[in-house]
């Protein structure tokens, strides 16, 4: 099959690869010749462990491609997916749509015989039914079909999550358009995985509703943390205790600083503001947003708490500010909201991120970067751990505590423990939820 890749963001770039490693011939295009010219050039311009190698090796067989000519990659496709970026829109939280509609119009334009329109972006019910109004107006009379195939990919495990997926889900309206994604997907229905076709108004809700979902269980286990340090519980103990639940699952159930990254916060928002459109609110959801932002005030407090109440004056570590790891992704993460705190509180803040530095340095101005975890440390007052990067999770804790002003560590992934940190010669420790 061939396939056109509008986007090259991160699932379209991932997405791309991954389908010309099915065996599909694939072209991606991108508006940013910047970009382009990196691609073509073997450059990933995003972090996600195994991807480069993937992408040289369909480059080098002749299945993957890059331009910025969306007319030459659309013609004579048989599905041509949109994989651009839906943003909140300032204001109202509603996804901005402006370029997914940009995308179809071009589309339009380009198609040079049938093929089928996939959103792949995380989009509001009813876009694509708007997608299709949008191509028919551009370009009356052009046979396509419109389809819905959200992703669901983790950052930092991209590539087996495609390649292994829980589920593929494809709205579709006509057999036609079945027959094509059918064929794309081919590969994994061969190994037995799920492929669900619903219409296209259920399969942009299942997104929205899974993400809405996950993020409900990440906020509940915040709460719950925060009630466990009032009454003296573990929160590690009863998140594993729930998680050995079958119907609970242990999955999402760790207590930090709150969730961050480019699905949950745009997500939960736009699925809200979709709720009050349609005047069936979604308060569990709305609720979830409000909690969510108070989890990372608090972990501001534990820092602040740490230090007497105030961190003027003071030198902060901070170890990881990506919103997760395995990723470059600074998206909604709460370190956004935590370091900015800090300096602004007159804290001297040193930061240590595997990849996060890259966009870390525009995002979090005032502070001083570092690429050691030990250098960072030496001679500070307190030690904040915000990503669970791999290398954060052996550090020489004795080392750490005998190298800083003062042995204060607020570990708010919860990688270490009370009595290591003691045991370590740490004056004062504070985690999530013990």
């Amino acid at each position: 099959m061939k396939i056109a890749m509008i986007g090259t963001g991160y699932v379209g770039l991932v997405s791309g690869v991954c389908f010309s490693d099915f065996g599909h011939e694939v072209t991606c295009v991108d508006k940013d010749p910047r970009k382009v010219d990196m691609l073509v050039g073997g450059k990933v311009p995003i972090y996600e462990p195994g991807l480069d190698v993937l992408m040289a090796k369909n480059v080098a067989a002749g299945r993957l491609s890059f331009t910025g000519d969306l007319k030459a990659a659309v013609d004579g496709a048989d599905a041509v997916f949109i994989a651009v970026g839906t943003p909140t829109r300032r204001g109202d939280g509603h996804a901005d749509l402006t370029y997914v509609m940009a995308a179809a119009e071009e589309i339009a334009e380009a198609l040079s015989g049938y093929a089928v329109v996939v959103t792949k972006s995380t989009v509001p019910v009813g876009t694509n039914a708007k997608v299709r109004e949008v191509i028919e107006k551009a370009a009356p009379g052009k046979d396509f079909d419109v389809a819905s195939n959200p992703e669901f990919l983790r950052e930092g495990a991209a590539i087996d999550d495609f390649m292994r997926p829980d589920r593929v889900v494809v709205g579709i309206t006509s057999e036609r358009a079945e027959k094509v994604m059918g064929e794309i997907y081919r590969p994994l229905f061969l190994r037995e995985f799920p492929i669900l076709y619903t219409d296209l108004e259920t399969a942009e809700m299942i997104k929205y509703a899974a993400n809405a979902f996950l993020a409900t269980k990440i906020t509940f286990i915040n709460e719950i943390a925060g009630l466990c340090e009032k009454v003296g519980a573990d929160v590690k103990q009863v998140s594993k205790g729930m998680g050995l639940d079958g119907r609970i699952g242990n999955k999402f159930l760790h207590a930090g600083p709150g969730y961050g990254g480019s699905c949950f916060p745009k997500d939960t928002q736009a699925l809200a503001r979709i709720g009050q459109d349609f005047a069936a609110p979604m308060q569990i959801v709305e609720t979830v947003i409000k909690v969510n932002e108070e989890v990372k005030r608090r972990m501001i407090e534990k820092v602040m708490d740490l230090c007497e109440g105030s961190v003027n004056g003071k030198t902060v570590a901070v170890l990881g500010v990506t919103f997760k790891p395995n990723t470059d992704d600074m998206r909604d993460a709460p370190a956004l909201t935590i370091v900015p705190a800090l300096v602004g509180g007159g804290a001297k803040v040193r930061v240590v991120d595997p990849q996060g530095r890259r966009e870390g340095e525009q995002l979090l101005p005032g502070v001083t970067w570092l690429e050691d975890a030990y250098a960072a440390v030496e001679g500070a007052d307190v030690v904040v751990i915000l990503t669970e990067w791999n290398e954060f999770r052996a550090l020489d804790l004795p080392r750490l505590a005998n190298s800083m002003n003062h042995a204060r560590m607020a570990d708010l992934r919860n990688v270490y423990s009370p009595v290591d940190a003691e045991a370590a010669g740490f004056e004062a420790y504070s985690c999530v939820g013990r």
